[in-house]
């Protein structure tokens, strides 16, 4: 039986550190501002359900799929390449082309520059890969795109517009979060404190606060 909100979910498969936070949250936003639904294996926390098992599920209740391949190459000497996110695009691939069911599902392939994936995953030459630069502003004009000449959406105004809603989104979630602590706290410690709060913010909560600026600002 096909999840029911399939036709609105997007398994997204990207790293997870602190590097890649400016890149991923403008992802999640403009995700959310399309009125689709991210998922993510960090969404739940469940010990007792092994992670390959996680994402089996969500690469099978969605749709669509955004894969980021910009942190293959390893940065040190001796350090091994980061080989999770071509795993989990594989796993996304073959589901689409080994089940009648998952048959209509569709990709966006990211990278940092154009052919960067060539020194590492060379299978996959001659897919549409768009590249974001490890720009944040960038990442939304690659997902804007996408969802005009992939999924198909119209009249979704300019990327500019979307970006700049992130950035009021911010302004606003620093300034509820500061005022929790402030004045109790003081200025300097109050701001350390939301910024902080902020920073280790769980995705399902972060998501929740995307979707209450949306309705807020609507």
């Amino acid at each position: 039986m096909r999840e029911k909100d399939f036709e609105k979910n997007i398994f997204i498969n990207c790293p997870f550190d602190k590097d890649y936070l400016p890149l991923f949250r403008p992802l999640i936003f403009t995700v959310v501002n399309f009125n689709f639904n991210p998922r993510i294996t960090l969404e739940k926390s469940d010990s007792g359900k092994p992670r390959l098992e996680k994402l089996l599920e969500l690469i099978k209740e969605s749709k669509y799929s955004i894969h980021d391949l910009s942190r293959l190459q390893s940065s040190k000497s001796k350090e091994f390449y980061r080989l999770n996110m071509p795993f989990e695009l594989g796993l996304d691939y073959g589901s689409r082309n080994y089940s009648v069911d998952l048959s209509e599902k569709e990709f966006l392939i990211l990278e940092t520059k154009p052919y960067d994936y060539m020194k590492a995953i060379s299978d996959i030459n001659g897919l549409d890969i768009k590249n974001h630069n490890d720009e944040p502003e960038k990442i939304v004009e690659c997902l804007w795109a996408w969802f005009i000449e992939t999924v198909g959406l119209t009249k979704v105004g300019s990327p500019l517009k979307i970006w700049y809603d992130f950035t009021d989104f911010n302004t606003l979630l620093f300034e509820d979060k500061f005022s929790g602590y402030y004045p109790k706290y003081g200025e300097s410690k109050a701001e350390k404190m939301a910024k902080v709060e902020i920073e280790k913010m769980p995705i399902p909560e972060y998501i929740r606060e995307i979707k209450n600026y949306m309705k807020s600002s609507r």
